[in-house]
């Protein structure tokens, strides 16, 4: 049965998620996500790795107590506007034929926006909210004030990092870890420092992770996806090569981090609840506002280390 929403766990979700340990989807429930981002910041806290909100854990969080659980918000067209993509189609060829792979729905939209679910939203208000301009609505509190985005970037991916809620100010990360038996891409900087973790999906039985070291390439922001079913293994019978058009609910979400490693790559999902909980066809997955981030701490060149 499906635990009830808490909002001190909620709480501690957000501030983790500000500072950088992502708990994946801000749920208010206990996890194996939320113990992997508790023991990323106790390791950099010098706290004993328990992965548990203990008395000393909570006391290096109070500290950021400014960060509350959840935040008041009047909806606006902005966030109310598509485009969406409903009826949504899963023959890769009837995908590539649209303009986008969007949004289904306003709540899948504010779901990513708010790095939660449309569930939880429901939770913090009721079914019977009203979508509309000018309505108040309580939401997790992964609200970023700071969007100074570089000029440089494109104008449609500076969109993205805004409407994902993505801090513009970044750890710049030197070295890439993941670790499989832990399910966590994490972010050194310079000098070995722990500066940001990520819960990852990695691999399969199938395409299992490519234990060794790589490097970025560079991202790909809001990327086309190139469909090859022979990639993958659990491509229908008879499908053929497809060009799918960008979008958050593209297979590889709002963006692709190349590897040196081919046909592998670091990238969204349009699936944020089964980060650590599904398989994937060999790649990095992560939810598409934390790949968002990574994106805005590495740069080409940057190592990739990929361990068991």
């Amino acid at each position: 049965m499906q635990t009830k929403l808490d909002l001190s766990i909620l709480h501690a979700q957000v501030i983790l998620d500000h500072l950088g340990f992502s708990p994946g989807v801000l749920d208010g429930r206990e996890g194996k996500s939320l113990v992997a981002a508790v023991t990323g910041f106790q390791e950099v806290q010098g706290l004993p790795k328990t992965g548990k909100l203990d008395q000393p854990t909570l006391k290096a969080l109070y500290p950021h107590r400014a960060f509350r659980p959840t935040q008041k918000i009047t909806l606006t067209n902005d966030i109310l506007t598509g485009p969406f993509t409903n009826p949504f189609p899963k023959d890769p060829a009837l995908q590539s034929k649209l303009p986008a792979l969007g949004y289904k729905s306003v709540m899948e939209k504010m779901g990513e926006m708010f790095h939660t679910t449309p569930a939880v939203l429901i939770e913090l208000n009721s079914p019977d909210t009203k979508l509309t301009a000018g309505t108040q609505i309580v939401v997790p509190n992964a609200i970023t004030t700071e969007r100074a985005y570089d000029p440089k970037l494109p104008e449609a991916w500076r969109k993205t990092l805004s409407d994902l809620n993505v801090d513009s100010t970044q750890p710049q990360g030197a070295k890439i870890v993941v670790s499989k038996s832990r399910e966590v891409l994490r972010v050194l900087d310079k000098d070995g420092k722990l500066v940001a973790q990520f819960m990852a999906t990695m691999g399969s039985t199938h395409d299992p992770l490519p234990i060794g070291t790589w490097k970025v390439l560079g991202p790909s922001y809001n990327p086309e996806f190139h469909y090859n079913p022979t990639l993958f293994w659990d491509a229908k019978k008879g499908s053929k090569q497809a060009l799918l058009p960008p979008g958050p609910n593209g297979p590889v979400g709002v963006v692709w981090l190349d590897l040196s490693k081919p046909h592998y790559g670091i990238h969204g999902t349009p699936s944020p609840e089964t980060i650590g909980r599904a398989e994937s066809h060999g790649c990095i997955r992560l939810t598409n506002w934390d790949a968002a981030r990574l994106a805005m701490m590495v740069k080409a060149g940057t190592p990739a280390v990929f361990q068991s």
